[in-house]
């Protein structure tokens, strides 16, 4: 039997993809095919894209792991998905075998993969997933904001692994996607101030018009432990999240992990999701003065389902996030879109329906 081919968005090379005429996946007895209606490019496929995840990633690949869309078919296996249903997929893969995955400690595998980053991901009119992987959206959530799921999962975790609750202030020190993210999940728990730190006016402007109660601070305006000291009256936040994966060499402006450490309360807690590999110059004593925890927040572990009901309920802006919309067949111009203009562009949605 002949197979069936489709369009895919082929990341052929690091920094070139083409619209290719590829063969539709063929589905494992759990494994479902899905039918892509959109997918979000994330700040790890622009480092994909790039080659910065080498030799991890290896072309030709089909990139994307924020996606939603409707089972076209499903493996002989597969007991609890019927054809038809709208689903997302969540794109880690522990391995199942290593110390943490038997602590239960999904994101923290040694040997984690994600489909989009080591397996053939989203960015294709059809793309394949075990179907433990899968999670059911209502009519209530559209297509467009089923595919931001995965990155509101980023944010619940954040909030999870910090043990944000009602009544925390929080600082978020980077307003890009992750950021707002944390943002908006950490509306759902608490109605206190949070202060959301960029240099970036376009961003702070996002955070400020998407929740309520938000301090918007340009770094490269005002100094931000001062207006968290002003704001606060000297009491400082309970919780700050690091989401900004680089040094931000601004003059007089400290890095955003050591801003995070000395803008915390005493016993507070500082999350840092950034990824970088530069080194933090960290003076110990500051978070050992406060008796400050520091967490790490790498992926999501269940948090699909939060962030599914809070989408149903409307208890989210997926609106807020998402600057432009463009067809998969344009998808490398919507990586050069991303890199040439970060003070204008978001989250860049791709629509392969």
């Amino acid at each position: 039997m002949k197979q069936l081919s489709m369009h895919a968005a082929v990341t052929t090379e690091y920094n070139k993809i083409e619209w290719r005429r590829v063969p539709v996946p063929v589905i494992e007895p759990d494994e479902v095919l899905i039918r892509v209606a959109y997918a979000g490019i994330c700040g790890s496929d622009q480092h994909i894209y790039r080659g910065e995840f080498a030799p991890r990633t290896a072309t030709p690949l089909i990139q994307g792991h924020e996606f939603g869309g409707t089972i076209e078919a499903v493996g002989e296996k597969v007991k609890d998905y019927r054809i038809g249903e709208r689903v997302v997929v969540d794109p880690i893969l522990p391995c199942g075998e290593c110390s943490a995955c038997r602590l239960g400690h999904d994101p923290a595998c040694s040997a984690l993969k994600l489909y989009g980053v080591d397996l053939d991901g989203g960015f294709a009119q059809y793309t394949r997933a075990r179907s433990d992987r899968l999670f059911r959206i209502t009519d209530k959530i559209s297509d467009r904001h089923a595919a931001l799921v995965e990155l509101y999962s980023i944010g619940f975790h954040a909030c999870n692994r910090a043990e944000l609750g009602s009544g925390d202030t929080a600082l978020i020190w980077g307003g890009g996607r992750v950021g707002q993210s944390i943002l908006q999940a950490a509306r759902t728990r608490t109605g206190e101030k949070i202060f959301v730190v960029d240099i970036l006016q376009s961003r702070l402007d996002v955070a400020a018009q998407s929740s309520e109660n938000v301090v918007a601070i340009n770094a490269r305006d005002l100094d931000p432990l001062e207006t968290v000291v002003r704001e606060t009256e000297g009491r400082m936040v309970d919780i700050a999240f690091e989401a900004v994966g680089h040094g931000v060499h601004v003059e007089n402006v400290p890095d955003p992990v050591v801003g995070c450490v000395r803008a915390v309360r005493g016993g507070g807690t500082v999350c840092v999701l950034g990824l970088s590999d530069e080194p933090v110059r960290l003076v110990m004593k500051e978070l050992i003065w406060g008796e400050a925890r520091i967490v790490a927040s790498r992926v999501s572990h269940g948090e699909f389902a939060e962030a599914i009901r809070y989408l149903d309920q409307g208890r989210l802006n997926p609106e807020a996030l998402i600057t432009s919309e463009m067809p998969g067949r344009r998808a490398d111009e919507a990586f050069e879109r991303l890199a040439s203009r970060p003070d204008q562009e978001l989250k860049v949605l791709l629509n392969f329906a």
